[in-house]
C-alpha cells in the first residue's frame, strides 16, 4: 500500500472514530499523532479521548480536594489541570496528581501523615509555614535522639501495571549532625522482605567521608520548587493484589543529636 492509498483511507474516518482509536494509545501518543491530519488534531481534543486518560476513579479521589474544580473544563484541561498542578486531598494529609506523559497517579503522603519519632514532642519537632511548599504545614525536626520516619500506602491507589518509586522529599536549614552516618531507607510491602540502602542526606559534598565503606553514596538532588529529595526504593504495583507499601527513614548509631530538618513528605510516583 502506497502513503496515496494510507492517506485515502485516513480521510474516510469520522472524528468519532479517530477518537476512539487515539484513546487507546497514551496522553503523550495521541499529542503527537495529532500531528497527522486535521482531523486528528480535533479528535485529539475530544472528550472520547481524555476521558480514557483520565482515572476511573478520578470523582473519588477529588471529592474532599480543598477546592472545587470547574465543571465547564473540557476533558483535556482537567487532565492538564491535574498534571501541571498537585491537589490538596484526604483532609490536607496528602497531594495527588497526574503524570503529564502517562496520565499515572502520583500521590505524596505530607509530614502529618506519616510517623515521625518525636514528632509530638514540641521540643523535638515542631510546625511550621514554608514557601512553595503544597502542603500548609512542614514537620521541622529541630532536635533529635534519633532519626525514624515511617509511611505507609495502599497499592489499590495506584495506577495498575506500573513501576514506582518513593522520595523524600525535605530541605536542610543550618541542619546539624548529618554528616556522620549516612541514613538507612527501605522500601517494600509490609510484612515481607523490603529493599534497604543507604544514602547521605546531606547535598553538599566536602570529599571526605568518615569511613571507606560509604563512599559513593547516593546524595539528594534539587527539585524545581526548591526542595531536596532522594530515592528511597521502588517496587513494582500489579494491581493484581491489595497490598501495603511501608517506606522507612532510619539513622540511630550516630550518637548524636540530628537537628533543623524540614520535612514536607514522601512522594510516591511512575519510575521510567
Amino acid at each position: 500500500m502506497n502513503t496515496k492509498e494510507e492517506k485515502s483511507m485516513i480521510e474516510v474516518l469520522s472524528k468519532d472514530c479517530i477518537a476512539n482509536i487515539l484513546s487507546h494509545t497514551t496522553p503523550i501518543d495521541s499529542c503527537r499523532l495529532s500531528l497527522i491530519s486535521k482531523d486528528f488534531c480535533s479528535a485529539s481534543e475530544s472528550d472520547i479521548v481524555w476521558n480514557k486518560f483520565l482515572p476511573s476513579d478520578l470523582v473519588s479521589i477529588i471529592s474532599d480536594c480543598q477546592f472545587a474544580f470547574d465543571t465547564s473544563l473540557s476533558k483535556k484541561s482537567l487532565y492538564l489541570t491535574l498534571s501541571d498542578h498537585p491537589i490538596i486531598i484526604d483532609s490536607g494529609k496528602k497531594s495527588f496528581q497526574l503524570e503529564k506523559p502517562s496520565g499515572k497517579k502520583v500521590y505524596m503522603l505530607s509530614a502529618r501523615d506519616l510517623s515521625i519519632a518525636w514528632g509530638d514532642t514540641p521540643d523535638q519537632c515542631d510546625w511550621i509555614i514554608v514557601p512553595k511548599s503544597r502542603f500548609q504545614e512542614v514537620a521541622r525536626l529541630r532536635c533529635m535522639w534519633w532519626f525514624e520516619i515511617h509511611g505507609t500506602i495502599n497499592t489499590r491507589v495506584l495506577s495498575a501495571n506500573s513501576q514506582y518509586a518513593a522520595f523524600l522529599v525535605f530541605k536542610m536549614r543550618n541542619a546539624f549532625h548529618f554528616d556522620g552516618f549516612p541514613v538507612e531507607l527501605t522500601v517494600g510491602i509490609l510484612g515481607n522482605k523490603k529493599c534497604t540502602k543507604f544514602v547521605w542526606l546531606k547535598a553538599s559534598y566536602d570529599g571526605i567521608e568518615p569511613n571507606d565503606s560509604f563512599q559513593g553514596l547516593q546524595r539528594p538532588k534539587l527539585r524545581s520548587d526548591g526542595f531536596l529529595e532522594i530515592e528511597m526504593g521502588e517496587f513494582f504495583n500489579s494491581g493484581l493484589k491489595d497490598e501495603v507499601i511501608q517506606m522507612n527513614v532510619l539513622e540511630i548509631r550516630g550518637g548524636r543529636v540530628n537537628g533543623a530538618f524540614i520535612l514536607e513528605g514522601i512522594e510516591i510516583r511512575p519510575k521510567n
